[in-house]
């Protein structure tokens, strides 16, 4: 797990187990930030997502997205808490996730996707292949038996 975080250059590994104040960056404010977040402004409309994961604790809450980054192999939104700490989560856990190309591209009007179609026609023939041979050693060894 170090050595993930070690080459992650957005990841800052600090002790947990010191009691030290630490005084580096957004991290001195109790993960409260000086910087100007990159969402929109008041002024502007703020883009808002909500917490879809069933059992996440947060699930149903909606945030202001800060940022949307890829972090550890997968894409996340960055928010603020209810105690102002930047906090992130994975966007395939919120209505953030972007949409599916083939559901945006059938608009509706195809209830399966190819390769999900092609895998069952797969499927079935593996499946009747399977009763044919059955089929045949039973005829086999009822001939046998007469």
């Amino acid at each position: 797990m170090n050595a993930l975080a070690d080459a992650d250059p957005e990841t800052m590994r600090i002790s947990i187990d010191t009691k030290a104040v630490v005084h580096v960056g957004e991290y001195s404010r109790g993960g409260r930030s000086n910087e100007q977040p990159t969402a929109h402004d008041a002024v502007d409309q703020q883009e808002v997502f909500r917490v879809t994961h069933p059992f996440h604790p947060l699930f149903g809450r909606e945030f202001v997205l800060i940022e949307r980054r890829s972090a550890w192999g997968e894409e996340r939104v960055y928010f603020h808490d209810d105690a102002g700490r930047l906090r992130r989560l994975a966007t395939a856990w919120t209505n953030a996730v972007a949409p599916d190309p083939f559901e945006t591209v059938s608009a509706g009007r195809s209830h399966f996707r190819v390769d999900n179609l092609l895998q069952l026609a797969a499927l079935s023939a593996r499946m009747s292949d399977a009763k044919g041979s059955v089929r045949a050693s039973r005829r086999m060894s009822k001939m046998s038996s007469k």
